[in-house]
């Protein structure tokens, strides 16, 4: 036998011994408005079979997923596997206009895609204008066949999804702003999979109850599935102790707060070591750009002690206990919540880079176009918002998905100069000069060859107001190597460089007026979207994409497209 031959013949029983027990696990998604009431009010809403929040995905690490999408709902809707690496199967991530063309109303998309090496948490969510409000679920991989998590088995596990309301259709809060070019209408409640709790009116019939007995050791799996707010989480009286956070174990350590933005998921232990009673689970903002207007209210579940239940009392249940959560502007617990995450082994942090990148990131304002009327341009002092990095404003193509564009060698729909650096140096966190507010409009990606090391500096900037921005990376995980306040600096900042055991996530809060430091080898071919999980900033332009080449050979080479995907 060659050596080419043993080493085929080696890989082949390697794949074959992990892909034993794999599955192949089919589901049917059909969009749909369903009548959903809340804060007293009924509304159609877009959901996904009728259900709000929608299914919860239960697999194993190795399984093979096949959704078919069915949109009977009057919108376009796409549905992205939040935090799947998709190797080779870029065409099922999801994203309209960078990896498919959206499912028409009437039409229909099989999801065909395989996780692997990916254990914890992850979620669905729509990828197409503001439907991702309401239609979203979670996403559970469980450790393969015969293997176990890295803690103590937990006696049960319950998703806890927190999400966003409005007491209205978002398509309409979204197309309001876009012509009136103003910040669109904050929501009207938080929620604890889809019940905003005791806080608001018309709601504590339905309140969360999530069930815990006392001696039990229980596993939340906690996801901010929120259109545009970080949000704090709180449990009154128990500590939480943090194992895993968007499908990567971390570290354990011991909180009583989490921090979450939009699109990350943590995994926690909870113990039942309290008096049985019944006490709130609450989140509420992190609001960390001044003088913005923001949802305020809280949201609230009850963990409820099997003995202090209503079965268990005849109904003469004690009012929950309620947590004391962090001030709505509290970024000193924030930052000391984010330097707490450490992988669990050590890291393979690639050392040598090839592609050292920084990108500027943050909010814009256009002048109002001469033949606007007024009315369109509601902005500060007359303007519409926009966003950008590198001071590239990311325009979305109409008639082709960029995937396809690259795939078919389509001329006109990208070019491949986004920038680098920031076109313009300046002191990205001070006193920013009007003249840098308003950025260029673009669709331009940025090539990296397969197999490239990559260092991104993400710099957050003052431009209209210094803000949190969690920043999420489609096809890929990247491990966050340093974190910190103020404009990088690259003769100080590289020894504050965590090479050992940084955490490993598919989104990072950039710190309010401050940055982040990224790293990741680029293995997966494919149009690959990075951008701002605030939906509203999305809308506004903060987004950029990369363009990967194919490697050699067909492990390294993106799949054909699958027949039935959708076209513009």
């Amino acid at each position: 036998m060659g050596i080419f031959n043993k080493f085929s013949f080696i890989f082949l029983v390697i794949f074959l011994s992990l892909s034993a027990n794999a599955e192949v696990q089919r589901h049917r998604f059909v969009i749909q408005a369903t009548k959903v009431k809340r804060l007293c009010k009924t509304h159609n809403t877009i959901t996904v079979n009728g259900m709000f929040p929608g299914p919860t995905l239960e697999i194993k690490n190795g399984d093979t997923l096949e959704v078919q999408v069915v949109n009977k709902a009057r919108y376009n809707v796409t549905i992205h596997w939040h935090g799947v690496r998709q190797m080779r199967t870029g065409w099922a991530d999801g994203p309209e206009f960078v990896t498919q063309c959206p499912i028409r109303p009437g039409g229909s998309y099989t999801y065909r895609f395989t996780v692997q090496g990916q254990e914890g948490t992850l979620w669905w969510h729509a990828h197409s204008s503001w439907l991702r409000a309401t239609v979203y679920g979670a996403l559970i991989i469980r450790p393969r066949e015969g293997k176990s998590y890295p803690f103590p088995k937990p006696k049960r596990e319950t998703p806890i999804l927190l999400g966003e309301w409005w007491d209205t259709n978002p398509i309409d809060v979204v197309r309001e702003a876009k012509r009136t070019g103003a910040a669109p209408n904050v929501s009207d409640a938080y929620t604890i999979n889809a019940q905003p709790g005791d806080l608001y009116k018309c709601s504590s019939k339905e309140t969360t109850i999530v069930p815990i007995d006392s001696g039990e050791t229980n596993l939340l799996r906690v996801i901010n599935a929120a259109l545009n707010q970080p949000l704090f989480f709180k449990v009154a009286n128990h500590k939480l102790t943090v194992v895993g956070a968007d499908a990567s174990y971390t570290k354990p350590f011991t909180t009583s707060v989490l921090m979450l933005g939009p699109g990350q998921t943590t995994d926690v232990l909870i113990r039942g070591d309290q008096p049985p009673s019944r006490y709130y689970m609450a989140a509420r903002a992190y609001q960390s750009a001044q003088n913005a207007p923001f949802d305020n209210t809280t949201t609230t579940a009850i963990l409820e002690y099997k003995s202090a239940s209503c079965a268990a009392k005849k109904c003469n249940a004690p009012t929950p206990i309620m947590p004391s959560l962090p001030a709505y502007n509290d970024t000193n617990t924030v930052t000391a919540f984010s330097q707490s995450f450490r992988s669990r082994e050590k890291a393979e942090v690639p050392t040598d880079i090839d592609e050292s990148l920084f990108f500027t990131i943050g909010l814009g304002l256009n002048n109002c176009p001469p033949n606007f009327r007024k009315r369109r341009c509601q902005g500060p002092n007359g303007t519409r918002f926009t966003a950008s990095m590198n001071n590239v404003s990311f325009v979305l193509p109409r008639n082709f998905s960029l995937l396809q564009a690259h795939q078919q060698g389509i001329p006109g729909v990208f070019t491949t100069d986004f920038p680098a650096n920031p076109p313009l140096k300046f002191d990205y966190t001070g006193n920013v000069s009007r003249s840098l507010f308003q950025p260029v409009p673009g669709t331009k990606l940025y090539k990296l060859k397969y197999g490239s090391r990559v260092q991104i500096v993400l710099q957050d900037t003052s431009i209209v107001t210094p803000e949190n921005h969690p920043i999420h990376l489609h096809g890929y995980d990247f491990y966050i190597i340093a974190q910190g306040f103020g404009n990088f600096d690259p003769k100080k900042d590289t020894s504050k460089f965590n090479l050992v055991d940084p955490p490993m996530r598919n989104t990072v809060g950039v710190p309010v007026n401050g940055w982040a430091v990224i790293r990741f080898v680029a293995d997966n071919p494919g149009v690959w979207i990075m951008h701002c999980h605030l939906d509203v900033h999305i809308n506004w332009g903060l987004a950029m994409a990369f363009l990967v080449d194919n490697g050699v050979g067909e492990l390294q080479t993106i799949q054909p497209p699958p027949p039935d995907l959708p076209i513009c």
